[in-house]
């Protein structure tokens, strides 16, 4: 979490809104190597949820660590992951 009171940060992840002078509320994860790996932005008059926030940087963190692992929605710390495979795309 940070500030960005001049705004630049806002303009390059195309968050700002100019003739407002602010911003959308944007939440960003970015990996080790600099790339991003999820985001949210949401109008500055819809709540977030800092708790799943929370959970998708945990789940990004993990995923950094173990990359021959997939962690399913709502996982949790120390909840099973599971292995990458064609099982997980689905049947046509």
């Amino acid at each position: 979490m940070l500030a960005d009171p001049t705004g630049m940060l806002a303009k390059a992840f195309e968050v700002y809104i100019d003739t407002e002078g602010a911003a959308e509320h944007g939440s960003f994860i970015v990996n080790p190597k600099g790339k991003i790996v999820a985001y949210e932005v949401t109008a500055g008059n819809v709540g977030r949820n800092a708790d799943e926030l929370f959970r998708r940087v945990q789940a990004s963190q993990f995923v950094a660590e173990h990359g021959n692992q997939v962690c399913p929605a709502k996982w949790q710390p120390g909840e099973k992951t599971l292995e990458p495979s064609l099982d997980l795309v689905g049947m046509l």
